[in-house]
């Protein structure tokens, strides 16, 4: 096997020289302050103003969605988007136990459970057969599933498409329809990736996108709600606008609603930003490219490619080190001497203080992945180093 410092020239190799190279760094430019500066003049730089609208409105235009909802950040787009589709208190949710802690923590803000299952090793995502074991041992009820070993109803699924590549969406979204339970995708990590042409995110009931300052394109803070359904967009702005009824002067509300829109300034930087997104997914590829070219033949290392049949937008390129967690480890401790900021996948959320005690499928998959990745500079910027 190649070793840590092998790899840290091989990365080196691709990025450039740089005395400190961050994992991923939002990119502004004059573009950017001159949407902000116009924001700033126009004094509306809370939740209403134009470039909420147009931000909407330009997301639903490039991922295809009928609708676009823009909310304060992923988590409370994810949290609003599973009541829309019926989760309740007492319920539970179907998630990958590899995913940052915000899919999950949005399933518990609902009073939801979260059940956590195994990752599909081609595609990092969430395994569709496990979700399959999981459906097919749960007994019928009047509103779907029950869980035979909880007595709690299965009501939603939620997939996520990890470090940017799609996971097997269309399968999933066949057999969750076969019992009847609504898949909500969180697409927070691959704006830009499709599946045979189809925008991630547009495949389930709804969809969310986070637009925080490590994504691929970031409003600071925001996320964004995605769907088809016309009543189910109307409503996910409702909830998310304190539930006020329009009138002229009047403060009527007639939900227990949040707070959650997008700040106008966000979504002036979310604009700029989205002019300049076809550029940042060119070099992403470029830089994925590089990778691929750099590691082709290098032994006991392989670099994640986006799966068969998907374009990824390579939020995070990310390879596998051979020899477990002891080797990834000490690739992690040479990289970050080097300058060269690397992570590690997250911390299985199963494992996580929040969640031990919940119900979880064996997931020897994800183990394996925790285990071996290394994720590795992937600020758009560099494909030119």
């Amino acid at each position: 096997m190649s070793t840590e410092a092998d790899i840290v020239q091989l990365i080196r190799g691709v990025v450039g020289d740089d005395p400190f190279v961050g994992l991923h760094v939002p990119s502004i430019g004059e573009r950017e302050k001159a949407r902000v500066l116009e924001c700033l003049d126009s004094t509306f730089v809370s939740s209403v103003g134009m470039f909420v609208t147009d931000f909407e409105q330009g997301i639903a235009e490039f991922t295809g969605a009928a609708h676009a909802v823009a909310v304060s950040n992923g988590t409370s787009a994810l949290q609003v988007a599973l009541e829309l589709v019926g989760v309740r208190s007492g319920d539970e949710v179907i998630v990958p136990t590899l995913s940052f802690v915000a899919t999950a923590n949005a399933v518990a803000h609902t009073g939801a459970v979260p059940y956590f299952v195994d990752s599909d090793e081609e595609t990092l995502g969430l395994s569709v057969d496990a979700v399959a074991t999981v459906l097919r041992a749960a007994r019928r009820g009047p509103d779907g599933p029950i869980d035979s070993a909880t007595g709690r109803r299965i009501a939603a699924i939620v997939p996520m498409h990890a470090l940017g590549h799609p996971m097997r969406i269309a399968e999933l979204v066949a057999l969750a329809d076969e019992y009847g339970v609504p898949v909500v995708e969180d697409a927070a990590e691959s704006l830009g990736s499709r599946v045979d042409g189809v925008h991630t995110g547009t495949f389930g009931r709804l969809g969310i996108m986070s637009f925080n300052g490590n994504k691929i394109l970031t409003t600071g803070g925001g996320g964004m709600i995605l769907t088809e359904d016309d009543e189910l967009a109307w409503h996910a702005k409702h909830l998310t606008t304190t539930a006020k009824l329009p009138h002229r002067w009047e403060f009527e509300h007639d939900e227990v609603a949040y707070n959650y829109r997008m700040p106008n300034l966000n979504a002036a930087l979310g604009v700029a930003q989205l002019e300049r997104l076809p550029d940042f997914l060119e070099k992403k590829r470029a830089l994925a490219d590089g990778y691929i070219t750099a590691f082709a033949d290098v032994r006991g290392v392989r670099f994640l490619s986006e799966p068969a049949g998907t374009t990824s937008n390579y939020w995070l390129c990310a390879v596998r080190i051979d020899g477990g967690i002891v080797a990834r480890n000490a690739v992690l401790e040479a990289t970050n001497d080097a300058g060269l900021q690397c992570r590690p996948f997250w911390n299985l959320l199963h494992r996580q203080a929040p969640y031990r005690n919940l119900p979880h499928s064996a997931t020897p998959v994800a183990d394996a992945l925790y285990e071996s990745t290394v994720c590795i500079p992937s600020t758009p910027g560099l494909a030119a180093a």
